[in-house]
């Protein structure tokens, strides 16, 4: 048998690449072809069929794919940013194992939107400010390693970044709706796009939302996947402060007072630990 990466999944067949670069359609044997995701590594036997799955590094149900190394976190000025989901996605790869990287799009088209963006989060992961309109999309390509996927709302150019970097139409544009300043979601399924060896990249349509359901965590751990909180957690009065209390017993609340730590990424944590607790009680 030979190992070979699951690239696109259409039905009961199945695009696989091998090790040598050779691509072909295979279907699945004694396996449900529910439990063979895009991104999975998978045994080929003499019959062309996928007869085992290797095991994943990290697997999410919706989107369906397996293996993810990298997560690109895409927003833009147009639709209005929704940093809330941002913060959701960072938390969910710290618990995936996934490395997130922040890209900021279309920057011809605000660029103090984005710059400001880019001021709250350069501190926390990496951050890349582009337009696909341009070369400068192309610093992406250095970041592409492994299984890569981009996330993030509607028609904020999710898959005219893969088209850039593909340098041809290979996916459908999301558009934008003026009527209800949203995006209207084009990308139906996933599929991973080739840039060299181990280099590969995909548009993920079903994470333009988030249920916190999803990051299967205790809202009191919350505050440990929060980087920029640590340095200042050791100033709190109480060791199991969860940096709602007070400023005058929290080190983190004093820091977001001295603009050490971002405003807005604080008060989404405090919306995303109230979520986290109402979960749980219902």
């Amino acid at each position: 048998m030979t190992e070979a990466l699951v690239l696109k999944k259409q039905s009961s067949l199945f695009t696989v690449e091998f090790e040598d670069g050779k691509i072909l359609e295979v279907g699945a044997r004694n396996l449900k072809k529910d439990g063979i995701f895009v991104g999975d590594r998978v045994l080929i036997d003499e019959t062309n069929s996928i007869s085992k799955v290797q095991p994943r590094k990290n697997i999410i149900i919706r989107p369906p794919v397996a293996g993810i190394d990298k997560m690109f976190i895409t927003v833009a000025p147009i639709p209005k940013p929704d940093l809330l989901l941002v913060d959701k996605l960072i938390v969910f790869c710290f618990l995936n194992n996934i490395k997130p990287i922040l890209c900021i799009n279309k920057f011809d088209l605000d660029e103090k939107t984005c710059k400001n963006i880019e001021k709250i989060y350069k501190k926390v992961i990496k951050t890349h400010v582009f337009c696909t309109f341009d070369e400068s999309v192309e610093i992406l390509i250095k970041e592409i390693k492994g299984v890569c996927v981009l996330a993030g709302q509607s028609a904020v150019g999710k898959s005219s970044i893969i088209n850039a970097l593909k340098k041809e139409t290979v996916t459908r544009v999301d558009t934008f709706s003026k009527k209800v300043q949203r995006g209207k979601q084009t990308t139906r399924t996933v599929e991973l796009y080739k840039f060299g060896k181990n280099k590969y990249l995909a548009d993920t349509a079903g994470f333009s939302k988030l249920d916190e359901s999803l990051l299967k965590i205790d809202e009191r751990e919350l505050k440990n996947y929060y980087p920029e909180f640590l340095q200042f957690a050791d100033k709190c009065k109480y060791k199991t402060c969860v940096h709602k209390g007070g400023k005058e017993f929290c080190g983190v609340q004093n820091a977001v007072e001295n603009g050490l730590i971002a405003k807005e990424r604080y008060e989404n944590y405090l919306k995303l630990y109230d979520n986290l607790k109402n979960l749980k009680r219902y």
